[in-house]
């Protein structure tokens, strides 16, 4: 799915077109320019490191990048700490891939590829959580296993099959869920950046591949987002929904990593204490819920 060191190529150019000279302290140069973005040679002058060793790191010819070097080039690129984690991932996918007998890249296929499950303990857990919107999601974002509340706070998400049971899948295929979520945009945006994000620790995970191939073919707002390169792990937040039932709720989420379960999250969504959120949440959890 992700070629870790042409994909590092790609993530450098892209990074470097998002910014211009004044972004970095640098004039903007007497030569007009075509387009919005960095030179290489500006970026070398930056980073402290040759126009030509730059470049072939760029162009994916570098060979093993120090740690020196990558910090050097965040900080000229001006790299949130989402996007030098994914800087540094890539670069050491790229040398570990190097060292491994060459093979040609090919395309998952989604259909043969499981989903991960859930432990007993953890369902269990979920269901004393009945005053918290919960849910268990996996690799690829695949929602595993919810509360009732969550259930409640998503219409029809008891109902989906468990192919659909995906939150990138529904967000870009779903107008339901589109609808649900007052800030879609943002959202989509989110999930797309924690994508790559995740493809950056782990290209060749057969699951995440499946989504993001899927997702690939089937619609073309998330290829844009995808080519677009942003990378963030977004672990907290804040999100609006517009219920059917109850209105609008503004909640804060949490995505809390479950050690004893690799791929896999706790996410947890609250109200502000005391707001009107609040109360209609506590509508939505009670048994007589609005008609």
């Amino acid at each position: 799915m992700v070629q870790s060191a042409a994909e590092l190529s790609l993530f450098l150019k892209a990074r470097r077109d998002a910014l211009a000279p004044e972004d970095v302290g640098l004039p903007g140069g007497i030569n007009r320019r075509r387009v919005r973005g960095l030179r290489r040679e500006e970026v070398a002058q930056l980073a402290g490191v040759s126009v030509d060793y730059y470049t072939r790191i760029e162009q994916g010819r570098g060979g093993a990048v120090s740690d020196e070097v990558l910090q050097a080039l965040a900080r000229a690129l001006v790299l949130s700490a989402d996007e030098r984690r994914y800087l540094h991932n890539l670069a050491g996918n790229a040398v570990r891939r190097s060292t491994r007998a060459a093979r040609p890249a090919e395309p998952c296929t989604p259909p043969d590829v499981p989903r991960q499950t859930v432990r007993p303990e953890l369902h269990a857990l979920l269901h004393a959580m009945a005053g918290v919107p919960a849910a268990v999601l996996g690799r690829g974002l695949d929602i595993l296993a919810w509360n009732p509340l969550m259930g409640r706070l998503w219409p029809g998400l008891d109902d989906l099959p468990e192919a659909e049971l995906n939150l990138p899948r529904l967000l870009f295929t779903d107008p339901g869920t589109a609808a649900l979520h007052a800030d879609a945009g943002l959202l989509r945006a989110e999930v797309v950046a924690r994508l790559r994000a995740d493809t950056g620790r782990d290209p060749e995970e057969p699951r995440l591949c499946a989504v993001v191939t899927g997702l690939q073919r089937s619609s073309a707002l998330f290829r844009e987002l995808w080519e677009a390169r942003e990378v963030k792990e977004a672990p907290n937040g804040a999100h609006r929904l517009r219920h059917p039932r109850v209105g609008e709720l503004d909640l804060y989420f949490e995505k809390l990593p479950l050690p004893a379960d690799p791929g896999r999250f706790l996410l947890v969504y609250s109200p502000e204490p005391g707001s009107a959120s609040e109360e209609r949440l506590r509508l939505l959890a009670s048994a007589e819920q609005p008609a």
